[in-house]
């Protein structure tokens, strides 16, 4: 082999070994949702790409269950403690059900944060919410109340009954409830499990169960746009408002039919890439979540954890018949 080949191949072969290094040395960087084919995630999933170009030596993983149960993530946790990813990111189906599987992958050295929907203190590192509970629990009661200035009877459709972050809503709309929006009265509390027929089912439960209903409020995509077809459907436009939390892009029809005056959600994309600044950096950079602690996400800017490790991105970003053709076009 003449000195020029054997150049050339020493040359190839260090340019691979280059590639190589590159690839092995790359975060394995797993996130989570609560299930598959669910727009919001899947928009998540678009800020997590973006975070993982930025940073560059990202490796991301997105998965999920097809089912919204705490089991189904589970088997996909431990899947991915086999796989030896560097961490996860986690919305989480259930708070508690999901921290042993989590903590023994803390135990494998694995980075470990949940995001939107929340893992008890013992089962992640931190917590990033999408924006303040409270805010959250006032925004989808007024929401509902500034459309009915005489009051009246309004229902909330929620997705699972184990979902840390709808409970936490819950609770905080109930809190506000007699100080500041004593006309309004909610009936009930219903269940869909973020799945499209199940919440169809209980929104029509709640139509016929309460003839007088003003308003279906829900704090879930998934739900909110079952609950607006149920009353297009039922041709109680005018009569039952839907609102609550919803994609743009999904429920920009139910503006302009009137089934809905307006709703409010957080940018999924933007949530999808703190979670991934997150993750990289507490595993990469060894930064410490600790209380007080201020965090990068990136082109969103910095968080601040609280006592229990938790951070909230934004606030939450009303859309009626004056943006939504505008916010459609973007998530």
């Amino acid at each position: 082999m003449s000195i020029w080949k054997k150049l050339l191949v020493t040359a190839a072969f260090s340019a691979a070994m280059v590639v190589n290094a590159a690839y092995a040395d790359n975060v394995k960087i797993a996130l989570v949702v609560k299930s598959l084919g669910n727009g919001f995630f899947d928009a998540a999933n678009k800020g997590a790409e973006e975070a993982a170009k930025e940073l560059g030596d990202v490796e991301l993983i997105y998965t999920g269950p097809t089912k919204a149960t705490a089991e189904a993530q589970i088997e996909v946790v431990n899947a991915l403690i086999a796989q030896k990813v560097n961490a996860i990111a986690i919305s989480a189906n259930d708070a508690d059900a999901l921290v042993p599987a989590l903590k023994k992958a803390m135990e494998r050295g694995i980075t470990v944060i949940s995001w939107d929907s929340g893992v008890a203190p013992e089962g992640r590192q931190l917590h990033l919410n999408p924006s303040d509970t409270n805010l959250i629990g006032e925004t989808i009661i007024k929401l509902a109340a500034d459309y009915l200035p005489e009051g009246g009877d309004v229902a909330i459709l929620s997705a699972a009954s184990t979902a840390t972050n709808q409970n936490a809503w819950i609770d905080a709309a109930k809190k506000v409830l007699p100080e500041k929006f004593p006309k309004i009265n909610l009936v009930a509390t219903v269940y869909g499990d973020d799945d499209s027929a199940k919440s169809t089912d209980e929104a029509k439960g709640l139509l016929k169960s309460y003839p007088n209903l003003k308003a279906i409020i829900a704090p879930t995509t998934v739900g909110v746009v079952a609950a607006a077809q149920v009353v297009t459907d039922e041709g109680l436009i005018g009569k039952v408002n839907v609102t609550g939390l919803a994609l743009p892009s999904e429920f920009k029809k139910f503006i302009d039919n009137g089934a809905s005056q307006a709703v409010a959600l957080w940018n999924p994309i933007d949530l999808g890439y703190s979670a991934i600044y997150l993750a990289h950096d507490l595993a990469v950079k060894k930064e410490e979540a600790k209380p007080g602690a201020t965090l990068s996400i990136g082109r969103v800017g910095t968080v601040t954890l609280d006592d229990t490790n938790s951070a909230a991105m934004a606030p939450p970003f009303q859309f009626d018949k004056s943006n939504i053709e505008e916010f459609s076009k973007i998530y």
